[in-house]
């Protein structure tokens, strides 16, 4: 008999990857637990991911879409600066009140990375993604500077079970905003290239 050709294959292995992941981390992913669970045989696993790194990167990446639409489905980089620091705040708090275990399942996949090096550029990406978008608005530093807090945030929040405090999150990603260097004539951040800052003048100059 020829083999029916399922183009969807690939597309529910990742998915299958994502929910055993979910309900039994890491450690309970394989190519056999991976196939049981999207209902395929095993070797059509191992036919689209040779390794579990591999399975692991796509899982990553799709689940990295996770905060990037919302962020995307927001018009939070539509608004005036002085409404970027409110905006941010209350997209990451829709993220983080949305379903708990895709969150979680997102940074547990991100973490992943520090001991699987396969997954590095991966885990970056979303990082990369929402600050060259933010740079926009403000410059390169004060953008990786602001993906970095709301990082940490979230990784507190989903560590030590507490509560999002948007209030707090708003005021420091508006320090952050509000230090940051301004916009040299003709629209481009203060700085070089690379992005950092450029010299002040001396007082009287």
């Amino acid at each position: 008999m020829a083999r029916r050709y399922d183009p969807e294959r690939r597309q529910r292995i990742i998915d299958a990857a994502i929910r055993v992941v979910g309900a039994s981390g890491i450690a309970g992913l394989s190519h056999r637990s991976v196939a049981a669970e999207a209902d395929v045989p095993l070797g059509s696993t191992t036919y689209h991911f040779r390794t579990l790194d591999e399975l692991l990167v796509a899982a990553l990446r799709q689940a990295n879409e996770g905060f990037a639409k919302a962020v995307a489905g927001s018009a939070v980089f539509e608004a005036p600066r002085s409404r970027l620091a409110a905006g941010l705040a209350a997209v990451l708090g829709g993220w983080l009140a949305g379903e708990r275990t895709g969150v979680e399942l997102e940074y547990e996949l991100y973490l992943a990375a520090l001991r699987r090096p396969a997954l590095r550029l991966v885990a970056a990406e979303w990082c990369e993604g929402v600050a060259d978008q933010l740079a926009d608005r403000t410059d390169p530093v004060t953008a990786r500077a602001l993906v970095a807090l709301m990082d940490g945030i979230c990784l507190q929040v989903l560590l030590t079970g507490s509560v999002y405090d948007e209030g707090f999150t708003r005021d420091m990603l508006a320090r952050i905003i509000d230090g940051a260097p301004g916009r040299a004539p003709g629209g481009e951040a203060g700085g070089d290239a690379a992005g950092r800052p450029g010299k002040r003048a001396a007082p009287g100059t």
